[in-house]
């Protein structure tokens, strides 16, 4: 397993909307630590240090050492709250996590070997139906994106989640249906060499009959 990143926190033990408030004034973040064997805990984040990790995309997805004084303990965000208006951090929420502990999480997709795509070498547009697709799967083993692979699909292909190669140990969470995570769909510049490729096929049977 890779080293977690840590986050830093201290204690806080004023709570309500005026002790928030005095702590993002001061350059911190409030959060809270549930779940476990522990009770809630109240903590301080710095805020540049947590914004720094909100800006990778993938904050709700990772595993982080969050110490406490001293005192390191292994959690995964699972709420941020932000302003409405200035879009600045104001809360966020962490859940304890055990060491075998299995969590639901988002992960992003990352699409590759376009160029062995038939369709998208016509022209086809690649129309994205989930930018990341949720996955069951251990704390340990979070994959930080999934590969997905359109090598030979052409206009008018969709690729389905049994499709997608995913690491032992990880499941869908929609277990119900074969969802599509991408299609292949034509675009006007691509229809016309479609057109074009069907005439001719209907000219060269024409000449042989």
């Amino acid at each position: 397993m890779a080293e977690l990143l840590e986050l830093t926190a201290e204690p806080r033990d004023k709570t309500g909307s005026t002790a928030a408030r005095a702590i993002r004034k001061n350059g911190g973040v409030p959060a809270v630590v549930y779940g476990g064997r522990g009770g809630p805990e109240k903590v301080t984040l710095n805020y540049k240090e947590v914004w720094k990790q909100v800006e990778t995309g993938t904050f709700l997805s990772t595993v982080y050492l969050l110490n406490v004084n001293g005192k390191k303990t292994r959690v995964i965000p699972r709420d941020v709250q932000f302003d409405p208006v200035r879009d600045f951090l104001e809360h966020v929420d962490f859940l304890r996590l055990a060491k075998d502990a299995v969590v639901e999480v988002d992960v992003p997709v990352h699409v590759i070997n376009e160029e062995e795509s038939p369709g998208l070498k016509r022209g086809g547009a690649l129309n994205m139906t989930r930018h990341e697709i949720g996955l069951t799967c251990p704390a340990d083993a979070i994959p930080e994106y999934i590969e997905v692979d359109v090598t030979g699909l052409d206009i008018g292909d969709s690729l389905h989640i049994s499709q997608v190669a995913l690491p032992e140990k990880v499941t869908p969470t929609i277990t119900d249906r074969d969802f599509t995570v991408l299609s292949i769909a034509g675009t006007a510049a691509a229809e016309p060499e479609e057109e074009a490729e069907g005439e001719a096929e209907e000219e060269a049977e024409a000449a042989e009959e």
